[in-house]
């Protein structure tokens, strides 16, 4: 396997500062960041996650040298991405939300393509190209097309054609969008070896589970209305879920005749006045000790002959992180009218930004 290149001397292998940039003109002018700030530490995955419009293509698409910034300055790898963009894309790779790989060509052949364009030689794209189907254990399926790839597998040969120059860092928009549960397990493996051999990652999802199994450390975005995305939180993502509280303890009862005496054991419990919701038959609380908390409920429902259905002790979601910091916005998504897609690979050296 070809190694990543050595890393970058500073500590930060990304850092934006006041990131600004609107699309549009006149009465359609819409900002899509204002003032958005990011210190990605070298060798890890960091996820950035935001609701609909919070800017979170548009900023990768700067860092990559893709669209340039109204305002604010960027570094990827030590370099100005506005004024050095061709010593950034020598240190990047970039996969957008759809595949750029050519569905008539084999696995191998796209990758000796894409090593091609990156100015490799006949026999070192070739060379290159075998490395990466083993890695992503492609090897099998080299000589077929990709048109008969899986969903999983594709975007394996995407993620491989984004690292023919196994390049520092690597820009990943979206990557398991439209994925069923064993190809998006398929890629987190793959992010995951990344990591590993030392590739830092910046990671777009509209998944907070995906986020929170890949990430080291998490940005939120926000875009309050009338102005564009920025950043509104970054921590790891267990001080993330630190912010709106530990544990709690969550009792679903059988009958709404059960919920007055489950609501008692839990405030006794807890020491505090439970949440109730008659809609589900749930009532929680926070606690201190997790197991005594749950062994002292559980005993008492059961001598007081509460029907339980479900009895646990919980800890908060990036879900609820969310929900708390962006003041009850569904889950990201999508928006291609307010952030362009991103798609395909980084462009070779020499290409228009």
């Amino acid at each position: 396997m070809t190694p990543v290149q050595p890393a970058p001397t500073t500590r930060h292998a990304i850092r934006a500062e006041g990131l600004r940039k609107r699309y549009g003109s006149g009465k359609t002018d819409k900002p899509a960041l204002s003032g958005f700030d990011l210190a990605v530490p070298t060798g890890t995955v960091y996820g950035l996650l935001g609701p609909n419009g919070a800017g979170k293509t548009t900023a990768v698409r700067i860092l990559a040298t893709l669209l340039r910034a109204d305002g604010g300055r960027a570094e990827v790898g030590g370099h100005d991405v506005a004024t050095q963009p061709r010593q950034v894309r020598r240190q990047i790779g970039f996969a957008g939300q759809d595949a750029a790989v050519d569905e008539i060509l084999s696995g191998q052949q796209n990758l000796e393509m894409f090593g091609r364009l990156f100015h490799l030689g006949p026999r070192a794209a070739r060379r290159r190209a075998r490395e990466l189907l083993e890695q992503f254990r492609l090897t099998e399926a080299a000589d077929k097309v990709v048109s008969g790839y899986s969903g999983g597998m594709r975007r394996r040969l995407d993620l491989a054609a984004s690292l023919v120059l196994a390049p520092r860092v690597l820009f990943l928009d979206e990557p398991t969008t439209g994925l069923d549960p064993r190809a998006r397990n398929e890629v987190w493996d793959a992010v995951r070896q990344l990591a590993a051999d030392g590739t830092t990652v910046l990671l777009t999802t509209q998944y907070l589970d995906e986020a929170d199994q890949l990430s080291d450390r998490i940005a939120v975005l926000s875009a309050p209305p009338g102005e564009g995305g920025r950043t509104i939180a970054d921590d790891t993502p267990e001080g993330l879920k630190n912010l709106v509280g530990g544990d709690r303890v969550e009792v679903v009862v059988g009958g709404t005749e059960h919920l007055a005496a489950a609501r008692e054991v839990v405030a006794r419990v807890s020491g505090v006045t439970p949440e109730s919701d008659a809609a589900t038959l749930r009532i929680s609380a926070p606690v201190t000790d997790r197991v005594e908390a749950l062994t002292d409920v559980a005993r008492t429902l059961r001598d007081r002959a509460v029907d339980v259905v479900d009895l646990a002790v919980r800890r908060p979601t990036l879900d609820d992180v969310f929900l708390r910091l962006t003041g009850g916005t569904a889950a990201p998504v999508p928006s291609p009218a307010a952030e362009p897609a991103a798609t395909g690979n980084t462009a070779p050296e020499g290409a228009a930004a």
